[in-house]
């Protein structure tokens, strides 16, 4: 079959694949996060093997796009107004479920006999999460409340805070046991963030610019796509964090634009198709022979991130002041994870050859269990906040 036509059909399968999925997401429990994973990999490589060759040059651009608009759309929570009222709990339980999960991973395989280094390392790894997943939970059980607002808030900054901590105990655990080039590592992550957080900015201020001016109060679809798709091109140009430059760009429209709702109005309105697209080929992207290779460090990882993630959230709701429910049930609700936990551990295996075959299989098993159980999980809690309505 010639290439055209074969683009075509898997763009036309794989899209009625993703409603397939949403109509069974609605008439069941499971979130049609964890199904569209599902169905990736039931038609990937290690199920059917169905899918053509060249999802693989696919998927690097779908992510971007993806992440882009989901990064853009995280930013719309972080407004002045929504900080003011909720701002003080949102930094603190971001800062309790980081550093809480980072203490519980590192102590916990300390305790059970592992280098310091690998512990350091995967504890830094543990930090990554999920926001695609979290937020597409919220939009489909159209969850509404404190509690799904405070989330948001959380996995929007959670990313940078992990990222952050990441490098400090990658720069630690070169400098005590590498080749004490740490500084090196701390140098990139500044300007992997730094840099991000300036092509944000630089572009939402003249972006926010044209939302109020330009069209006042309708700003097109054709302009809100583009400046965030010029964003995350520009961020994987400059190798730059184009999750933090997306929400740099949306927080900054969100707080300077006079009509700022109408381009998060236009960028939902089309993020859904490309959303289809990012988790079938992640899912297609899972190697399940990855489990195998999970041995009880694996395991112990596994369970010490969850842990993790509810006691840092609580001790973080609880120095927030936050109410009972939200101290309970945040740190379950944080539990997905996806790829960029796979880049921390390329990584971190970059600068430690030598544990490349310790780092690379706990990273990648970890990975599918939490993105097949946290938007259960995340669903879970949502609902046990009482705010599920679907």
């Amino acid at each position: 079959m010639e290439l055209v036509p074969k683009i075509l059909i898997t763009l036309g399968v794989l899209f009625l694949l993703g409603l397939l999925t949403d109509l069974l997401g609605r008439r069941t429990p499971l979130p049609r996060v964890s199904l569209l994973l599902l169905a990736g990999f039931a038609i990937g490589p290690s199920g059917l093997d169905v899918l053509p060759d060249f999802q693989e040059d696919w998927f690097p651009v779908v992510t971007d796009i993806a992440l882009s608009m989901v990064g853009f759309l995280l930013g719309h929570a972080l407004t002045m107004s929504s900080l003011q009222k909720r701002g003080k709990c949102v930094l603190w339980i971001s800062i309790g479920a980081v550093v809480g999960t980072a203490l519980t991973v590192f102590i916990g395989l300390i305790l059970i006999g592992i280098q310091p280094e690998v512990a350091l390392i995967l504890a830094g790894i543990a930090l990554a999460t999920d926001p695609a997943a979290t937020i597409d939970v919220i939009h489909q059980t159209r969850s509404e409340g404190e509690f799904s607002k405070i989330l948001e808030g959380v996995v929007a900054i959670d990313d940078a805070w992990g990222l952050i901590f990441f490098s400090f105990l990658l720069a630690i655990a070169q400098a005590l046991y590498g080749n004490g080039d740490g500084f090196n590592v701390l140098w990139i992550a500044g300007y992997e963030i730094g840099g991000a957080i300036l092509l944000g900015l630089l572009l939402g201020i003249p972006m926010a610019y044209i939302t109020g001016r330009l069209k006042p109060g309708e700003p097109t679809q054709t302009e809100a796509l583009g400046i965030v798709l010029l964003c995350g091109g520009l961020a994987e140009w400059f190798q730059v964090s184009f999750i933090l430059a997306g929400l740099v760009l949306g927080a900054t429209v969100a707080n300077l634009a006079a009509h700022h709702r109408r381009p998060f109005t236009a960028i939902e309105g089309i993020e859904w198709p490309f959303m289809i697209l990012f988790f079938i080929l992640a899912g297609a992207s899972l190697d399940m022979t990855a489990l195998e290779a999970t041995s009880l460090l694996g395991i112990a990882y596994i369970f010490l991130r969850l842990i993790g993630r509810i006691l840092g959230a609580w001790g973080g709701g609880i120095l927030g002041g936050a109410n009972p429910v939200l101290q309970r049930w945040m740190g379950m609700a944080l539990w997905p994870q996806a790829g960029v936990a796979l880049g921390m551990a390329l990584l971190a295996s970059q600068h430690f050859p030598t544990l490349k075959d310790v780092i690379l299989p706990i990273a990648i098993s970890s990975t599918i269990v939490f993105e097949l159980i946290g938007p259960l999980m995340t669903r879970k809690a949502l609902t046990k906040a009482g705010e599920c309505q679907a």
